[in-house]
């Protein structure tokens, strides 16, 4: 949906949001106005999920305080020396922010000062789809062109690129990630040459903000391309601080679509770049996973040597993955499936694996370390040993579900185990 600056948004259903129409209203009249702002109006246009709504407005951070106080919402201060004060209404937050001028900029940090021009601030944010504004009459604003890059499926930074990037090189990462989200995976000309003359700007960012747009940025709908093009012009590289495999990764994007699945950035990241183990203690570092991340990178480098030896229609195959299956679980034997269908080029293969466990439920090994005392296993190290030992074997045998078949082999165990002196 497009149309001209000035068309009416007033039946948007962002609008019609009981939280916004409060808010709206809470900071409307006495000589100050209020408008929701970026991404909600471009989400609105572009028909997308509308989840976190910015509003700006004319009052100060104190007088959105007074404002809120008087009309019995509570404000929380959570960035106040910065014009930012959340009121919530009704269990939900909403972020508003003073209108801004930029005074000085080094690239990393701005100089700001209050203001009371909307235009004014459109103009200093980063691109032009990020500058639509609607007011509670549901007016339209477009002061920077947004509506026409919009129907063009174009990111265009507002005004001068390399001025805009110099204000802060992290719109560099922005660029491509907003390309890769809304622009259809094409780059804009002028904005791509300006991030090439700017390249040096990424070194000074920290790795917290780089981990942000480029875990946003892998999972857009069109990152396939845009990986590519950053690749193609030495932009992975200090990103993940080494190399990356953009062919392997558009293959990966393709698998989670014939198969409907979201993309899923762990997933997508160790398609990318995670050519052997030792690769996830650099992406860890680079990109400053957690712990849970991390895990996840891990158990798919780790999977790899289980999928790589298996040879499809064979008659062990479809036994093998059902170990692997039970041995990894759900969700990372099919990050691994995927993995493998990426890394060789195998796609028909792993679509057909990775519906295993839609027809395939693993059974319970039942035994516990009572059955092994039971059958005369002295208490300690010995029990534990002992069960491993027959999930093992049971494993091995395509895990029969029923007890007796468990015990059978348990019982089996044990008889070499005394043999042994055990």
């Amino acid at each position: 949906m497009t149309g001209p600056a000035g068309m009416d948004l007033s039946g948007a259903e962002f609008l019609r949001r009981p939280g916004v129409a409060c808010v709206l209203a809470l900071l409307n009249g006495e000589g100050e106005a209020a408008r929701v702002v970026g991404g909600a109006v471009r989400n609105h246009l572009m028909g997308l999920p509308i989840s976190d709504i910015d509003i700006a407005t004319t009052c100060l951070p104190a007088e959105t305080m007074r404002r809120a106080a008087a009309a019995g919402v509570h404000a929380v201060p959570t960035g106040f020396d910065h014009g930012t004060v959340t009121l919530i209404v009704g269990g939900v937050p909403h972020e508003v922010t003073t209108l801004r001028e930029d005074i000085e900029t080094d690239g990393r940090h701005a100089v700001v000062r209050y203001g009371r021009d909307f235009r004014a601030d459109a103009l200093r944010r980063d691109f032009t789809i990020n500058a639509l504004s609607v007011g509670p009459d549901g007016r339209l604003h477009d002061d920077a062109g947004g509506l026409a890059d919009i129907a063009a499926r174009r990111v265009r930074f507002i005004g001068a690129a390399d001025q805009r990037i110099a204000e802060d090189f992290l719109r560099i990462l922005r660029f491509f990630r907003f390309s890769a989200s809304y622009g259809g995976g094409a780059l804009e000309a002028e904005g791509l040459a300006a991030a090439r003359r700017n390249r040096e700007g990424l070194a000074g960012l920290s790795r917290e903000r780089i981990r942000q747009e480029t875990l946003k940025l892998i999972v857009a709908p069109h990152a396939a391309p845009v990986v590519a093009a950053m690749a193609a012009d030495g932009f992975l590289a200090p990103v993940l601080a080494g190399p990356a495999d953009p062919a392997r990764f558009a293959r990966l994007a393709a698998l989670e679509a014939r198969l409907s699945l979201p993309a899923d950035a762990v997933r997508r990241l160790a398609a990318l770049a995670l050519a052997e183990a030792g690769d996830v203690a650099r992406l860890r570092a680079a990109l400053r996973l957690t712990n849970a991340e991390t895990r996840a990178l891990e158990g798919i480098a780790e999977a790899r040597a289980g999928f790589d030896g298996l040879s499809a229609g064979a008659p062990s195959c479809e036994a093998a993955l059902r170990a692997l299956l039970y041995r990894l679980g759900p969700e990372t034997y099919r990050d691994a499936v995927l993995d493998h269908g990426a890394r060789h080029d195998s796609g028909a293969e792993a679509e057909l694996w990775a519906r295993l466990p839609a027809r395939w439920r693993a059974p319970r090994f039942v035994l516990t370390g009572k059955d092994a005392l039971a059958l005369g296993v002295s208490k300690g190290p010995a029990v534990g040993r002992l069960l491993a030992e027959a999930e093992a074997c049971w494993i091995s045998a395509d895990m029969p579900p029923e007890e007796e078949a468990q015990r059978a082999i348990l019982s089996g165990l044990s008889v070499q185990f005394h043999r042994n002196g055990g």
